[in-house]
């Protein structure tokens, strides 16, 4: 995938692993952060943060806490649950000493993301929504509900091949193998990932998160970007449409043969886009 550095960062109790892709000169373009679904990590947004940083964006990609290479806290250490999520990425925010950004989100879990960015208005500049659950009537694919089975989902998260059977079947194309390595490297590293797995599928809460992004995202006013796998086996397009037409500031990108995981086969259409949306000035006459 393309050039991005590795880094680490303490945040209170627990250490954050994330990418970055910087500009080869300062800017005061607003620095963008990517955040991920399960059981994905930052590594699926490689291909497309270089080409924010050749246009001059700092581009951020952590590991959520529980997840890829960041700090896997035992779940009474770690509530794991879409508060708790939210609380963290704001710590996150902080460390890095980011006053004001613009998220890019994809994928279950990534929707406390939305949250976040509904909650701290003032903090989100713009947000991009690739194929998230945004209504209540989305449930869980089987292929993520089975890792939250009691006595089954211990089993079942404890295998690194969920990671193949996942994403493969979300993106519905095969991954390279050295794609799938990184991947699968924490689930073989310690039996800890795949417990913070279980739990996060526990107590995604996705009923009441969807709700209220139903509810809430028709009142977001600052500019909205919706790139969407519209092949996607696990989320409708149709519900992304009526959001779409209810406001002039969302822009709906629809690319008719990705699915669940767009950005992992189609980065070359979505880094386009995605770098117009946001370098475009917007009718507050702020750029991104």
């Amino acid at each position: 995938m393309g050039l991005t550095t590795e880094q680490s960062i303490e945040v209170g109790a627990w250490k954050w692993f994330y990418r970055e892709a910087k500009p080869e000169t300062e800017t005061d373009k607003t620095p963008v952060v990517f955040l991920h679904g399960i059981p994905s990590q930052s590594y699926s947004w490689c291909e497309i943060m270089p080409k924010l940083a050749e246009r001059g964006m700092r581009a951020i990609a952590p590991d959520w806490i529980g997840h890829g290479f960041s700090d896997k806290p035992e779940k009474q250490d770690f509530a794991y649950t879409p508060e708790a999520y939210r609380e963290a990425l704001g710590q996150f925010l902080d460390a890095l000493e980011l006053e004001r950004v613009s998220l890019v989100v994809q994928g279950f879990l990534a929707s406390v993301g939305i949250q976040y960015a509904l909650r701290n208005r003032d903090r989100v500049q713009r947000l991009v929504i690739l194929n998230t659950p945004l209504s209540p009537n989305v449930k869980l694919p089987w292929k993520m509900k089975q890792w939250s089975i009691p006595l089954v989902g211990d089993m079942v998260v404890q295998d690194p091949l969920i990671v193949d059977r996942t994403l493969e079947g979300g993106s519905g194309f095969l991954i390279s193998d050295e794609n799938l390595d990184v991947y699968r490297k924490p689930f073989l590293q310690a039996s800890v990932v795949g417990r913070a797995l279980k739990t996060t599928t526990q107590r995604l809460d996705l009923p009441k998160v969807t709700a209220e992004l139903e509810k809430e995202l028709p009142t977001w006013t600052k500019p909205l970007q919706i790139i969407w796998g519209c092949a996607d086996p696990w989320l409708d397009v149709s519900p992304v449409e009526i959001l779409a037409q209810s406001r002039n500031n969302i822009e709906l990108v629809k690319l008719p043969e990705a699915k669940h995981y767009p950005q992992e086969h189609w980065s070359e259409e979505i880094s386009k886009v995605l770098v117009d949306f946001l370098r475009r000035q917007d009718p507050t006459g702020e750029t991104g």
